[in-house]
């Protein structure tokens, strides 16, 4: 029955795949949870420790509306550092991470019925964002036996007289893929072709395994268009701290302050300030953490090729998720998802949870370790569907 007094808008079901398997793994009391993207590691030390200084001298009042100075400064530092690209103050604001600032992204720039073409699979929350903000978005898809690379003759085709921006995601959740230089500079050409924003869900940038990471907004001519979202969540396993930030124009800037104010105000102080130490001491911790993840998403890798009707892309590229190919079962994700935690007690991610395209593959996240993640694929491979030895 629907309740009269909440908007009608969402009084249409939109439970996802994602959140059906995971309601269902509550009737166990022994899975082995592979479905949640959230790093088992711990924040390091040292960044806690800054933080809970930083507070007790005093930083637990409202900060500037585009985030701590310092932390903006040092962001800039970083990009620079890092990349050799020079941000300037008033092209940062820090926002209460990376699933916020894609709706302030939306906000600032869509029209109602403005389209924007999303590359798939993409992270689950992409679509509503959107929607939100009154825009239509579009799937792109991208396929496997392309090595999960934007065909741009596809995104061209789907280019209409109100698409308004691509999201790109790279390295990919959840297919773990890393668009290419040469892709890039492709869709580079196409968004100056129709006049087109590029939004750049930057979060897994540590996690690039093959390649060193490289801004898609460094490309020549690409600057002006491209809105960058980055967050400490993933590259400094700060998930629970809530802190990102966008670069983008001072003019996109500016109006992302102004609908800020009336969504989150500011962001907490004291998250600011942890964020601040992670950029000073990054490299510090940033180095094992990345190759601790490597070594678990290449041993998951390993194991899921020696099973029987399921593969994935050998070698991993980049981020820590793995996106796994079942359609040899005959089934459906949703029936395999369903089927594997039934009987081995595992959760994992039905394909179809991140776009059309996403049928046929499931997603896990190795956000266990390696002992984990055995436990796992030793259970798995015990299952008829899988057993190598039938």
């Amino acid at each position: 029955m629907k309740n009269k007094y909440i908007a009608k808008r969402y009084w249409k079901d939109s439970s996802s795949p994602m959140g059906a398997v995971n309601a269902k793994a509550k009737q166990y009391d022994d899975v082995i949870n592979l479905s949640l993207g959230d790093p088992d590691l711990l924040t390091d030390k040292g960044v806690i420790e800054q933080a809970y200084k930083d507070t007790l001298a005093g930083h637990t009042k409202y900060t500037e509306f585009r985030g701590d100075p310092e932390l903006r400064a040092e962001i800039c530092k970083f990009y620079k550092d890092e990349y050799d690209m020079d941000v300037t103050d008033d092209e940062i604001i820090i926002t209460a991470a990376g699933t916020l600032a894609m709706h302030l992204v939306m906000e600032t720039i869509l029209d109602d019925g403005d389209e924007v073409i999303l590359q798939a699979p993409y992270f689950t929350p992409y679509p509503k964002q959107v929607e939100m903000s009154r825009g239509i978005p579009v799937e792109l898809p991208t396929y496997e036996e392309e090595d999960f690379q934007v065909n741009v003759e596809r995104l061209e085709s789907l280019i209409t007289e109100r698409t308004k921006a691509v999201v790109l995601n790279t390295p990919s959740n959840p297919t773990g893929s890393c668009l290419t230089v040469e892709t890039m500079e492709k869709i580079a050409a196409i968004a100056e072709k129709y006049d087109l924003l590029v939004v750049c869900d930057d979060i897994y940038t540590a996690f690039s395994y093959q390649n060193p990471f490289v801004p898609f907004a460094s490309l020549p001519g690409m600057r002006e268009r491209t809105i960058i979202i980055n967050t400490v969540s993933k590259n400094f396993t700060m998930t629970g701290w809530r802190v990102g930030n966008i670069i983008a124009p001072a003019d996109f800037i500016k109006v992302m302050t102004d609908v800020n104010m009336s969504v989150a105000f500011t962001v907490a102080a004291p998250t600011q300030r942890a964020a601040l130490a992670a950029y000073r001491t990054y490299k510090d911790f940033q180095p094992a953490m990345v190759k601790e993840y490597k070594k678990r998403v290449f041993y998951a890798a390993e194991r899921i090729n020696a099973l029987n009707n399921m593969h994935v892309l050998y070698p991993p590229k980049g981020a820590f998720y793995l996106f796994i190919n079942i359609k040899d079962t005959g089934l459906t994700s949703m029936e395999v998802a369903e089927k594997i935690l039934d009987e081995a007690h595992v959760l994992t991610l039905p394909g179809n949870a991140f776009g059309d395209c996403g049928e046929g593959f499931l997603r896990i996240a190795c956000t266990c370790g390696c002992e984990e993640l055995g436990k796992a694929f030793d259970r798995i491979g015990a299952m008829d569907l899988f057993n190598p030895n039938k």
